[in-house]
């Protein structure tokens, strides 16, 4: 029996110790909804995270690189729309993985991942330069805050699947599994950040 417990907390430490591996699929439905998930059921899925074994080095240098690239911008676009850089490097990393050249299966392009109709109204003339990508995007991040007092939560909510979804659901985070998992991972990128 003591041998069974031995055994059994050393596969626990192993297995918390251990990398889970899995990419990760984004898809931007007709309606707005982003659906993320590490097995695509459609060849609309846009993989934006590789991170098996084989290349994870590769892609977390590609994305360390990528960020160091940006934070200038960010830095920049933040301090002009009052938006905390963590908080707007958790989107990007989020929506595109920094990757400026994402483009989604509905047409959302660049590190924030903006639809056309968003980027022109906060200021992007165009989506794949990725300094009009991030100054509009953190605009509208702004815009959103403002709209839901600071409600951090409700804002990446509405980011993820539109304002009105939001309003739709009389202010609370829509029903949706994917935007929930978009507002958590979001967050908790943003708390790692803040704590580093």
């Amino acid at each position: 029996m003591k041998w069974g417990l031995q055994l059994f907390i050393a596969l626990l430490f192993l297995s918390t110790a251990l990398p889970l591996w899995a990419d990760v699929y984004k898809y931007l439905a007709p309606d707005g909804r982003v659906y993320y998930t590490d097995e695509p059921t459609h060849n609309k899925y846009k993989l934006i995270i590789k991170t098996k074994p084989k290349g994870y080095r590769l892609a977390f240098r590609h994305l360390k690189k990528n960020k160091k690239k940006y934070t200038p911008i960010i830095l920049q676009a933040a301090q002009l729309h009052g938006v905390d850089p963590k908080l707007v490097h958790a989107v990007i990393q989020t929506e595109s993985a920094y990757d400026a050249k994402a483009i989604s299966s509905v047409g959302a392009v660049g590190l924030m991942q903006l639809m056309p109709a968003t980027a022109r109204q906060y200021g992007a003339v165009n989506r794949k330069d990725p300094k009009q990508n991030i100054f509009a995007g953190t605009r509208y991040l702004k815009y959103l805050l403002g709209l839901f007092d600071n409600n951090l939560e409700l804002s990446l909510a509405a980011y993820n699947a539109g304002e009105n979804a939001v309003k739709k659901y009389r202010n609370k985070i829509p029903p949706y599994p994917e935007t929930q998992k978009y507002v958590k991972q979001v967050l908790s990128l943003y708390q790692v950040g803040k704590g580093s």
